[in-house]
């Protein structure tokens, strides 16, 4: 092959092949600690997973995909990247748990203007602790570097996740009824969601990342909001499988109470939720008044304090909060499933904002 003199390079368009290899081997002792039985080392064209190996017998495969959101942006502005890959898995395996699924392995998309590889080994430390966290097997992912599209600094994250469960074993279950108990679990904090709207009010505030937070002591604002998102699929599955109570589970992002858990229900019931019930972190408290931020509108776009609501049987709510408790879980009683007569999640009292 001739090369042409002084002819332009795939370096000098602002791609660099050596830097992408060089992060690939920075990742590859941090990917092998999410290894779990079923999976295949990275470094192929596709990601390999044996389900017999994960000991399924006859399984049915649920997949879930998503992002992080404008949460991004603030690690970007702030430069603390570890924690964010926490909350790529957290929205992918966190939906994957609702429907009764076990999360089996996880694959990234990290967009760039321009690839640093010591700072895309931080993004991926963050990402295979979550895959650890929700026992899941980090098995590939895509790098790309693309200038022009981004700019220098910033960068995109974007996660797929599949999950399994046996045939007949998927929630929600089909005997829903009547005095069902709805058991709320306590979140980190924001989670992943609203943060165009923290963002503004961050804004409006004057406050900047790296000022001390005025609901966190001891952490920057920055810091704080970065709190990632709780990953609750070890202890679902534990009361899943160690109790027969368990009916439904509804993972609380955007939209709240209101939009997340009438989508487990079946048509002629509702929610009837106790708002004094809910324990509601401080941010949250933050956020509305520096806002000026109505109940009903925080409730549509953040989880204020529950981060998952299960539907358990009356008569074992009690185990399966027993359950939920002993795998580190804040678990407290929120309401209950009523006969649906108008909207399908009705409030009794007010939030504690």
């Amino acid at each position: 092959m001739t090369e042409r003199r002084n002819g332009a390079t795939y370096a000098q368009a602002g791609v660099d092949i050596d830097a992408g290899n060089l992060l690939v081997e920075k990742i590859k002792p941090i990917v092998r600690t999410t290894l779990r039985p079923g999976a295949g080392e990275i470094g192929g064209f596709g990601g390999l997973f044996d389900l017999k190996a994960a000991g399924f017998e006859d399984p049915v495969l649920v997949a879930a995909n998503d992002g992080v959101g404008t949460k991004l942006k603030i690690a970007i502005d702030t430069g603390l990247r570890t924690t964010i890959g926490i909350d790529l898995v957290a929205m992918c395996v966190n939906d994957l748990v609702v429907q009764g699924a076990e999360p089996l392995f996880f694959l990234d998309y990290y967009a760039v203007g321009k690839l640093n590889p010591d700072e895309g080994a931080e993004i991926v430390s963050g990402i295979a602790e979550g895959c650890r966290q929700a026992g899941c097997a980090l098995i590939g992912g895509e790098t790309a570097e693309m200038p022009g599209l981004y700019r220098e600094g910033d960068y995109d994250l974007a996660g797929f996740a599949v999950g399994a469960a046996e045939r007949g074993q998927l929630l929600p279950t089909d005997d829903i009824v009547e005095g069902d108990v709805l058991l709320g679990l306590a979140s980190s904090g924001l989670h992943s969601n609203g943060f165009s709207l923290v963002r503004h009010i961050v804004a409006q505030s004057g406050l900047d990342w790296q000022a001390d937070a005025p609901f966190a002591p001891g952490k920057t604002l920055g810091e704080a909001l970065l709190e990632p998102t709780r990953i609750y699929v070890k202890p679902l599955l534990q009361a899943i499988r160690n109790t027969h109570g368990l009916k439904a589970l509804a993972h609380i992002t955007g939209g709240g109470f209101v939009d997340n858990i009438p989508r487990v229900l079946p048509e002629d019931y509702a929610a009837e939720i106790d708002l004094e019930a809910v324990d509601v972190p401080d941010v949250f408290k933050w956020l509305a008044k520096t806002g000026g931020v109505a109940e009903h509108e925080m409730m549509r776009t953040f989880n204020c304090g529950i981060g998952m609501v299960v539907v358990a049987a009356a008569g074992q709510a009690a185990q399966v909060a027993a359950v939920l408790q002993q795998a580190g879980e804040t678990v407290s009683t929120i309401g209950r499933v009523i006969p649906r007569r108008d909207a399908a999640v009705t409030f009794m009292g007010e939030l504690s904002l």
